[in-house]
């Protein structure tokens, strides 16, 4: 029953943007999520049922493309793709089908009785550049906006209701900046490249023991270079077409006509706010008591040696 409500929710969609092929031409569909790890752990049974889907996704004959994130072996036409806080290592697994990255982490999970967790936009900054330095096609962060869960609605075992995530836009749906105005400028930066980031792969060259450039050229004389920086401790003054450049350790710097630096990952231009939170009253608490063993007493028992 619920796999089919499920089709039929993705028929409704279809048939939607069916009459809007400009919205259609930007949709993508996604099939399972991060199951590959379960395959590398349960092996046969979980490839069969990863290639099931994978298959009946296919004959839905839907007209837009299929994903599928961490999944190695998604199979054609199924674009296999990314998660995590780096995937400037990723490639996918066909040379045809675009580098995609689904979920660039922008934090973690708040759960109880650990510290919040908080990602520095410079190294988020950092991570998307890189991948798009790399020869990336599309990232996706997750999460853009945070959220609230209520009740027993958290997502895992001591998750919070918190789903903030450190976003750029926070829970409450108020701008988190730095983070928010630092990716808009990092955004900004990689559209001005765009007419050489679509022309071709890059060209890399080192710039030193832990630097290195990389050049994006179109055949109309479009030019636009990467200049990295990996040394996570020093700075690092490079030559590149001629001319000098200073690059903040753990950093990339972004030239859109390969001349002038628009923007470094690791330079802040935007205003840091301190947000104070006041206590409105009006809410209430709530907690649950649960049995650790479901069992009943004459449903118990004892072993000696491994159960499955």
């Amino acid at each position: 029953m619920y796999a089919s409500n499920c089709l039929t929710s993705v028929a409704s969609i279809l048939d939607f943007f069916s009459t809007r092929p400009t919205f259609k031409s930007s949709l993508s569909l996604q099939i399972e999520n991060e199951f590959g790890p379960l395959e590398w752990d349960q092996g046969e049974p979980s490839k069969a049922y990863a290639s099931w889907a994978a298959n009946m996704a296919i004959a839905l004959d839907t007209g837009v493309p299929w994903i599928m994130c961490k999944e190695d072996d998604a199979p054609d036409p199924i674009i296999n793709t990314c998660n995590g806080f780096y995937c400037d290592w990723f490639s996918p697994n066909k040379p045809h089908k675009p580098t995609m990255w689904t979920e660039a982490w922008t934090a973690w999970y708040t759960g109880f009785g650990v510290p919040v967790p908080h990602r520095p936009v410079e190294d988020l900054a950092y991570g998307v550049a890189k991948f798009i330095q790399k020869g990336g096609s599309f990232v996706n962060y997750y999460m853009y906006h945070g959220g609230t869960n209520f009740g027993r609605t958290a997502g895992g075992p001591f998750v919070a209701t918190s789903y903030d995530y450190d976003a750029p836009i926070d829970e409450y749906g108020l701008l988190r900046e730095p983070k928010w105005g630092h990716l808009k400028e990092l955004h900004r930066a990689i559209k001005l490249c765009e007419p050489a980031l679509v022309a071709g792969d890059p060209i890399i060259s080192s710039l030193g023991k832990a630097q290195k450039s990389s050049v994006f050229r179109s055949s109309t004389g479009a030019c636009a270079a990467f200049l990295e920086n990996k040394d996570k401790l020093s700075y690092a003054r490079v030559s590149f077409s001629g001319m000098h450049y200073d690059l903040p350790p753990w950093s990339i710097s972004i030239l859109p006509d390969c001349k002038t630096t628009v923007f470094n990952t690791a330079r802040v231009g935007s205003q840091i706010s301190q947000m104070k939170m006041e206590w409105a009253g009006g809410l209430t608490w709530q907690s649950y008591n649960e049995e650790i063993n479901s069992y009943s007493e004459e449903e118990a028992f004892t072993a000696v040696g491994l159960l499955e």
